[in-house]
């Protein structure tokens, strides 16, 4: 789980643009403009990237974006994905957790009105050192 940067070629498409990642296949999307790609482009290479890494498979090194072929109607780019950032984003939903505490202690965050999840939460990210 990383930063990686690899080179994108756009390929104007009947006003927008169609996007491909020549390192990595079958990684490849569009938008409806050019902000809209590059956008779609971030998205769908931190998802390859993700499931490359979560399948154990060999990501390969990027190319030098000086050497992609290319048309003189493309545009080759640079686009980054950080895979921690996308899998914390996009694995935001709660879980129930179950847990078991003393009744002394319940009772007296409680009347505190301590909530339970947020405490925990904040425990968590302490002990993972994510805070």
């Amino acid at each position: 789980m990383a930063r990686f940067c690899y080179p994108a070629v756009l390929t104007p498409d009947d006003g927008g643009y169609a996007v491909n990642f020549p390192d990595l296949s079958g990684c490849y999307t569009c938008g409806d403009s050019l902000q809209e790609a590059l956008m779609m482009a971030e998205d769908v290479l931190a998802l390859t990237l993700t499931d490359m890494e979560d399948h154990h498979e060999a990501i390969p090194a990027p190319s030098d974006s000086r050497k992609v072929d290319a048309s003189p109607d493309e545009v080759v780019t640079l686009v980054l994905a950080d895979t921690d950032s996308y899998r914390k984003r996009m694995n935001s939903r709660a879980v129930k957790k179950t847990l078991t505490i003393p009744q002394w202690l319940n009772t007296a965050a409680e009347e505190r009105g301590i909530n339970f999840s947020q405490v925990l939460q904040e425990a968590l990210k302490k002990e993972l050192q994510t805070a």
